[in-house]
């Protein structure tokens, strides 16, 4: 139905960067909103709407920043200065819209580790 697989993670030193991908892939008619959550209780990273809005959580304005490839149904997370408070895992998550209802919703990637330390 809707697979979404993520890459990107890794070991970096403070002040880092890393990039993020996650792609979407299998049946739907369209995929919404996407977004970066990370941690047990997948706190809010950033989202991005179909229109390219966005939105950041306050901890990562100004170092991270979320787009998306439609074309290639990809969510990007580019995350700059990275500080040991940003190691996590992190998740994509997409809202689906699928060809029946019952296949509509959110979708979750399986989670790719961060990992922040010198």
């Amino acid at each position: 139905q809707v697979q979404l697989v993520e890459s990107g993670g890794g070991l970096v030193q403070p002040g880092g960067s890393l990039r993020l991908s996650c792609a979407a892939s299998g049946s739907f008619v369209s995929i919404n909103a996407m977004g970066w959550y990370r941690g047990k209780q997948r706190e809010l990273v950033a989202s991005i709407t179909s229109g390219d809005g966005t939105n950041y959580a306050h901890s990562v304005k100004g170092r991270f920043t979320i787009s998306r490839d439609n074309a290639k149904n990809t969510v990007y997370l580019q995350m700059t200065s990275l500080k040991p408070e940003d190691t996590a895992v992190y998740y994509c998550n997409a809202g689906v819209t699928g060809y029946r209802s019952m296949w509509s919703g959110d979708y979750w990637g399986q989670g790719t580790q961060v990992t922040v330390s010198s």
